[in-house]
């Protein structure tokens, strides 16, 4: 069963992104309580040369690559000036350029960003790239690009 779950949760992951699966047909894993994300480096307000090193933090849960059933765990996802009220955090969430899929369990990454400002926030996904019930995400934070 183990290795067919790859195969089971793209199949569930391609009607929500065709448009064709409601939220209230996608399954929600259970978050825990008091579980937390947090991006540790850049800080809120820094000032940084591209490429950015930027490092991802939890509390409360683990970190497991998606596909993996494991409990109480999830994988990184982080949206790069993208509002999370553009997000349906009660579907798998597609990736783009502006949403980032970490979902072999990378705890950081290098991200090549223009000069500018730009918000960075991570939101926790589950095995099958859908936001957590209820939702494990950061505060959005700012940084400028030299």
């Amino acid at each position: 069963m183990r290795r067919l779950r790859p195969l089971l949760v793209s199949l569930l992951i391609l009607p929500v992104v065709a448009g064709a699966v409601s939220a209230q047909e996608v399954p929600r894993t259970p978050s825990t309580e008091g579980a937390e994300v947090y991006i540790i480096s850049p800080s809120d307000g820094d000032t940084v040369a591209s490429p950015v090193l930027i490092q991802f933090g939890l509390r409360g849960m683990g970190v497991a690559p998606a596909g993996a059933d494991f409990p109480d765990t999830g994988h990184h996802n982080l949206l790069v000036d993208l509002d999370i009220a553009e997000v349906d955090l009660a579907l798998p969430m597609p990736p783009s350029d502006d949403l980032r899929h970490f979902g072999g369990g990378q705890t950081e990454t290098m991200l090549e960003l223009e000069p500018g400002t730009h918000t960075l926030q991570l939101v926790l996904g589950d095995l099958s790239h859908t936001p957590h019930d209820p939702p494990v995400i950061s505060e959005a934070i700012t940084v400028t690009v030299e």
